[in-house]
């Protein structure tokens, strides 16, 4: 086996610090805080300064950042689906980030390296949106100092600890690079398993473009809701034929009429996390056979099948019978009552 020095030199510190967060926030699935710790270890030994560190994980974490921002800005909702759909990690969602970015605003950004699915999503996502760079790179410094700095301190607090992991590494003839590979390797396969258990399931609960299709030309239609955002509704003013829309947020429950009937449910693209928070929030509304649409209304379009305009009161439905709902499906027609709120 090739082994490497024991402890990282002092002169090579900081650049370790600052190579091993680029490529974490690049989005390659290796933990940085692992060397942010190793390098608030050698601070509090004097083989570096607590200064030279967090700067060299701040001036990564920014470079990265920035790269998504203006790739994110470029090429918008496609670069999103693609990072949640090859993420290993099942708590990135578009959906989870859009709505605390929503709700929260863009000073959330101080706290987002820290949240599950918001730390790779955060920077291009606000790149689609309007957000002033200066504003955005304000925050993301912010955010970049005080996530660093926390790793970077817990490394000098522990740093007896650390110390003695060291040691306890090379007295069984590895090196510190060997540890770290070990961690990386770890937390790889701990969240391919999780995905490929997941996958597993959900494999039962998806059906395809083409079995939609089957099913909506059979005797007995499914009734389709449409999980999309509204802010993503109003840029793409379209639907599958007939879909409700469908507030996922809203505690109120489903109309029992309607669940006699097959359903199926769309948003854009869903990755694993995005179809597993719509299951779920559907069994709170008491909704258990339900069937998720494989790749969205993306994948819908793009097998060539037809979609229609939003109706002007599209915003306004809910997937909710009015009482007269007996007479209107003798027809054929549903029509809703209320405003569903996104």
């Amino acid at each position: 086996m090739w082994h490497f020095p024991v402890a990282i030199p002092p002169s090579l510190g900081v650049w370790a610090v600052f190579m091993s967060v680029l490529v974490t926030q690049l989005g390659v699935p290796i933990p940085a805080a692992p060397m942010l710790i190793l390098g608030g270890t050698m601070a509090a030994m004097g083989q570096t300064s607590y200064t030279n560190v967090v700067f060299a994980a701040v001036v990564a974490t920014l470079i990265a950042d920035s790269l998504w921002f203006f790739t994110g800005r470029a090429y918008g909702r496609r670069l999103l689906n693609y990072l949640v759909r090859y993420s290993l990690s099942l708590d990135t969602t578009v959906r989870v980030a859009r709505n605390t970015f929503e709700r929260y605003g863009v000073p959330i950004l101080t706290i987002a390296k820290f949240l599950p699915g918001l730390g790779l999503i955060s920077a291009p996502l606000l790149g689609t949106t309007a957000i002033n760079v200066g504003v955005f790179l304000l925050w993301d410094l912010i955010g970049a100092t005080l996530w660093a700095s926390v790793w970077v301190i817990g490394g000098a607090a522990l740093h007896d600890q650390i110390v003695q992991l060291v040691l306890l590494v090379r007295n069984n003839g590895g090196t510190i690079v060997d540890a770290f590979a070990a961690i990386f390797v770890a937390v790889l396969l701990y969240r391919w398993v999780r995905r490929w258990q997941f996958r597993r399931w959900l494999a039962h609960i998806r059906i395809s473009p083409d079995q939609l299709d089957e099913m909506m030309k059979s005797a007995e239609p499914p009734l389709i809701l449409d999980a999309r955002p509204r802010c993503v509704r109003e840029k793409e003013s379209h639907r599958i034929a007939g879909a409700l829309p469908l507030d996922l947020d809203s505690p109120e429950p489903i109309h029992p009429d309607l669940l006699q009937r097959p359903i199926v449910v769309y948003c854009v693209c869903p990755n694993e996390a995005t179809a597993k928070r719509i299951i779920d929030q559907l069994h709170r509304k008491n909704i258990r056979q339900v069937r998720a649409l494989k790749g969205g209304l993306d994948a819908w379009e793009k097998r060539g099948y037809p979609v229609e305009p939003l109706p002007v009161d599209f915003y306004t439905a809910r997937a909710h019978l009015l009482e007269d709902e007996a007479d209107e499906q003798a027809e054929g027609e549903y029509t809703v009552r209320a405003q569903l709120a996104e």
